[in-house]
């Protein structure tokens, strides 16, 4: 309620932190760490002081540059029971952790791996830092839910979620950049427990229906009012988790997707996984290739994710060009 109400504008890795600051003061059986990204993922809060040689009483484990080995003893946490466990690493380096991700999803046991700097929106760091083909890799395990909230609010939420799930391990994708806050009225339900709801309805029959995913919603909000404008009724779909959408009722699946003639889905990754909302002729906004170096606002430009991008598209489709 309180982050409904003060609307902050932050990175989702910044959310995943002021949530973790309830969460660690509240679960005393949390135990975080980062491999050597601390200060990135913010995955540190006030109650998680190191584990150190001396002292393996406390519930912060520096794990150094080894992903592979950090999800590895994550899942030994796990394993021994009594204990919730999270790590941080950047979303491109779940390359080297995947297989101990894959073995958490396979043991069916609740690891949590915090994965940050999520797409292209990281920047300079460029395409060997920038994830694009890795969501699609992360949802294609089976039992492993990939969370990708779109503001502080579905962070909380997803957070909540991916510490329910006893027997699935969970990947939260976390921007670097900082995102509009999109859930401005206060609902006591958990809406991302859905997997994908809709955030804003059409005017009146949709002609268009957008679906995105994190840092992406905001651009389908904007790209929503001006075909709104243009006479266009357009709904935006939040898709924080393909894989708890799958479990919803046909009924509500279909409620969701709906009949709208045109479907988009806008996501800074592959077009891997879309098709299941917007179909094989659907427009898809996103990434085919990879990356580049540059700031956030030369790279969304530059590789079409914008508004404007999405409404041309869209009109295009609309007036049958």
């Amino acid at each position: 309620k309180k982050l409904s109400t003060d609307r902050p504008k932050v990175a989702t890795r910044k959310s995943s932190e002021m949530a973790l600051e309830i969460i660690n003061g509240a679960v005393p059986e949390t135990i975080g760490g980062s491999a050597d990204l601390t200060g990135s993922n913010n995955t540190k809060t006030s109650q998680t002081k190191n584990i150190t040689a001396d002292d393996y009483g406390q519930r912060y484990v520096h794990y150094g540059v080894r992903e592979h080995g950090m999800a590895a003893a994550l899942n030994g946490l796990t394993l021994h029971g009594g204990l919730i466990a999270y790590g941080g690493t950047f979303m491109c380096f779940s390359d080297y952790a995947r297989p101990a991700m894959r073995l958490a999803s396979l043991m069916g046991i609740r690891s949590i791996f915090v994965m940050t700097h999520d797409s292209i929106g990281l920047g300079e760091d460029g395409p060997t830092h920038q994830p694009v083909e890795h969501l699609a890799a992360l949802r294609a395990i089976p039992n492993h839910n990939v969370f990708r909230p779109a503001d502080a609010v579905e962070t909380a939420e997803c957070w909540q979620l991916a510490i329910e799930q006893e027997k699935t391990p969970s990947t939260l994708a976390l921007t670097r950049q900082n995102l509009p806050a999109v859930r401005n009225d206060f609902v006591a339900e958990n809406l991302s427990r859905q997997g994908a709801y809709e955030l804003a309805a059409a005017s009146g029959d949709a002609a268009v229906t957008i679906f995105a995913s994190g840092s992406e919603v905001e651009i389908a909000l904007a790209a929503r009012e001006a075909l709104e404008k243009h006479g266009h009724p357009t709904r935006v779909v939040s898709v924080p988790c393909f894989e708890l959408f799958d479990k919803q009722s046909a009924d509500y699946r279909n409620k969701t997707i709906g009949n709208a003639p045109i479907k988009i889905a806008i996501e800074a990754g592959i077009r891997q996984g879309w098709d299941y909302f917007i179909g094989t002729d659907g427009i898809f906004i996103g990434m085919t290739g990879f990356g580049a170096s540059g700031t956030i606002e030369q790279l969304y430009p530059h590789f079409g994710i914008t508004a404007e991008a999405t409404v041309k598209a869209a009109e295009a489709r609309l007036h049958g060009e």
